[in-house]
């Protein structure tokens, strides 16, 4: 009886590919351990950086109350004796894990994939190159929409009386802004995956092309931390447009499916007859 030799192809893995439960264990520990550790020397870094990362954070507010002037008075405050070093570390958190997002996505990444089939490793490509960029756009489209609104939230203040922003409470509010504008426009590009898988044809999005209108309206109402219409707006057209392009997207990939499922069966009935 002969016995194949097991080859080692990196990572604890057999030739095969497979592995044994306990060395998918080691392998996601390791990657963990090394997702942390590059996770505090990112903190580390942003720690010495913490004057400038301030400064882009109130940024935006410091726009709203110059473009206010005199006719509101603002403040911001940090408050408690603890208040000035949990905001170093809330901020310098916040920026490692953004800055060190792309180390730790590629160990998830590379977890996952050895058990993906050929073709769903090729989409997961397609999905890192698209979604990473698109989101950074959705955040930057938030970054540059904050001041408005937090001009016209400011602006109800009424007269003779001052308005303090916690900076615990406004840097949250920053998060949350920044995250919904971020996911917003990751959403048309999951529309188009699931056509690529098979789960919605394009079709049926340009038959319920009025109900996302409606839809995108009303998330972009509710999603958006701030309540003035400017940036529900600035959330609603671009996500409109985003939709529209993956419709179209869509319908382009069926067609191309359809010409592609009509090239292989004509042969056959060629054959038949």
């Amino acid at each position: 009886m002969s016995v194949r030799p097991v080859t080692d192809h990196g990572e604890g893995r057999p030739g095969d590919g497979r592995m044994a439960v306990v060395d998918h264990l080691r392998e996601l520990r390791g990657r963990v351990v090394r997702s942390l550790l590059f996770l505090v020397l990112a903190f580390g870094v942003a720690l010495f950086f913490f004057d400038p990362l301030l400064e882009l954070v109130l940024a935006p507010y410091n726009h709203a109350r110059t473009i206010l002037g005199d006719t509101t008075q603002t403040t911001a405050y940090v408050a408690g004796a603890t208040g000035p070093l949990l905001l170093q570390l809330k901020l310098c958190g916040v920026a490692a894990v953004m800055m060190s997002s792309p180390f730790w996505l590629y160990q998830m990444w590379a977890f996952v994939v050895p058990g993906l089939l050929p073709r769903e490793r090729r989409w997961t490509m397609v999905f890192a190159l698209i979604a990473g960029p698109l989101f950074l756009a959705g955040v930057t489209l938030g970054y540059y929409v904050l001041p408005k609104g937090l001009e016209v939230l400011i602006g109800f203040t009424p007269d003779g009386l001052a308005n303090l922003v916690e900076f615990g409470e406004y840097f949250s509010f920053l998060t949350r802004m920044l995250l919904v504008f971020g996911i917003a426009v990751e959403l048309p590009f999951f529309l188009v995956l699931l056509n690529l898988a098979g789960v919605v044809s394009g079709a049926q999005l340009k038959a319920h092309r009025s109900w996302m209108v409606i839809g995108t309206a009303v998330f972009a109402a509710v999603a958006t931390p701030s309540t003035d219409p400017f940036s529900m707006l600035m959330l609603a057209f671009p996500m409109m447009v985003l939709f529209i392009v993956a419709e179209v997207v869509a319908r382009m990939l069926d067609r191309r499916r359809a010409r592609r499922s009509l090239d292989q069966v004509a042969p056959d009935e060629l054959s038949e007859v």
